[in-house]
Order: structure tokens, then sequence, then C-alpha cells
């Protein structure tokens, strides 16, 4: 897999981004990716070193919806999100503007 096939999309979050003030990150990342495979897409692609992975697999939730009379359930897609550490004094630009850090 490539490393931009690896790393989806940045999770942006008050959650997440309060813990980028430190120097963890939450990207939303393939299915079927390993840890190894994450931290070496992440090395490659925003040039820093990654201390630890830590990976969670979201499941979708259930919604109900009711449009004209017409009631249905359906699901969100489940996904697979990974909560990076980098090394002190390292930071990662999301979106060029990190408005916590003021």
């Amino acid at each position: 897999m490539d490393a931009r096939d690896v790393i989806l999309s940045p999770r942006i979050t008050e959650k997440s981004m309060a813990n980028a003030l430190g120097t963890q990150y939450t990207f939303v990342v393939h299915p079927h990716a390993t840890k190894t495979q994450i931290r070496h897409a992440i090395e490659q692609i925003f040039s820093v070193n990654v201390m630890s992975v830590n990976t969670v697999n979201v499941g979708g939730k259930a919604r109900n919806f009711a449009r004209r009379a017409n009631r249905t359930s359906g699901k969100q897609s489940d996904f697979k999100k990974a909560i990076v550490t980098l090394k002190p004094g390292q930071k990662i630009e999301l979106g060029g503007v990190n408005y916590f850090e003021q």
C-alpha cells in the first residue's frame, strides 16, 4: 500500500485538536492498515519521527430518519482511526492554522 492510501484524512474534532497541543494527532486510516504501515506513512508524508501508534476500529452509529411520513433507519459507516504520538518538539501542520496555539 502507498503512504497516501494508508492515511485517508486527519480527524478534526475538539478532542483531537486539544491533543494536538501536545504531540498526539488523530487520523482516519485504511481499515486493513497495520500500525507499522501507519508509522511509515506518517514519517514519509510529514517528515517527523513517530514514537507510538494506537488504533481503534470505530463502529458506525444507527440513525433513524423521518421523510414525508416515511420512517427509515440507516447506519453510518464504520472506520478505523489512528492516534499517533510524535517525539517531543515535533509537530504536524493540519490546515496551516492551529487555533489552540495562541
